[in-house]
């Protein structure tokens, strides 16, 4: 039996195939095209310094003393400047937040604060938050501190640690102390500076990369050369059976790792007003 078949005109389907070729030109016209990133915006609209002094020791000499009033020991030795260039357009509260840091007089302060951990071939951390005398921690800050709102913004995590002297606010690697965080007014000012050789992958994704240095990468390189405490591989191992065990000491004993051994830390900083900040350091 032979099968049936439907004969289309030929002007029926010349007039199909224009209308077709028509919808498909209209649907290609007004498609969106797929967007790519935007770069960051990488101009340094601001510069800071930090200056950093070396202790002989770990811990405060005079743990009677207030926090960021005075310096951490009477007989540091001074390691250098560090000029900062701040990307202001890319992350701005970020940025203001920091100079805030860096100019404020009262202990919501970076001065005389120390780097707190330092992981050798990677980074260092500073302004850690917390009420521990002997450690010189940043104090309370200030209530009119607004909330940086370019933690929830995905395009400030754009910047990767892909270089050495990189400073970026800490979020992954933030340890302040739990009872500050535990603040309805908390703010987060912790902050790294990656001191290479390589670059920090671990780090992108999870931190803000808001500057870069500009002056004084040699006191970047010094501060990352301080001994720390390193626990032996047995210590390493007990400490993960005790954290799979759910034991909370475990944790409290990874907070000694990577501590500095002689304390490096903030003895001034402030905001460095030039005409053109984003123009090379080494011009006038």
């Amino acid at each position: 039996m032979a099968s049936s078949s439907i004969i289309i005109p030929p002007f029926l389907s010349a007039s199909i195939s224009r209308r077709n070729l028509l919808l498909s030109t209209t649907i290609a016209t007004v498609s969106p095209s797929p967007q790519i990133p935007s770069s960051p915006d990488v101009t340094i609209t601001d510069r800071v310094f930090l200056d950093f002094s070396l202790c002989p020791t770990y811990f405060r000499s005079d743990p009677s003393a207030t926090l960021s009033s005075t310096t951490p020991c009477s007989d540091s030795t001074p390691l250098g400047r560090v000029v900062l260039g701040l990307y202001g357009r890319h992350v701005p509260l970020t940025v203001s937040t920091f100079k805030l840091m860096c100019t404020s007089s009262s202990s919501a302060s970076y001065k005389n604060t120390p780097i707190h951990k330092i992981f050798p071939g990677q980074f260092f951390l500073a302004g850690r938050q917390g009420l521990r005398r002997d450690t010189a921690e940043v104090g309370p800050l200030l209530k009119s501190l607004p909330r940086n709102t370019d933690v929830v913004n995905s395009k400030s995590f754009l910047i990767p640690h892909a270089r050495p002297g990189l400073v970026s606010l800490c979020l992954s690697e933030n340890d302040d102390d739990d009872d500050t965080r535990l603040d309805p007014e908390y703010r987060n000012v912790e902050f790294l500076i990656t001191t290479g050789p390589g670059p920090c992958p671990q780090l992108d994704g999870g931190n803000i990369v808001f500057g870069t240095v500009l002056e004084g990468l040699d006191v970047v390189t010094s501060i990352a050369a301080v001994p720390t405490f390193k626990p032996s591989e047995k210590i390493r191992q007990f400490n993960d059976f005790a954290e799979f065990l759910g034991d909370e000491r475990a944790q409290n004993a990874r907070s000694l790792w990577n501590r500095p051994l002689k304390t490096a830390f903030i003895s001034d900083c402030g905001e460095l007003k030039v005409t053109k900040p984003s123009l090379s350091p080494s011009l006038p």
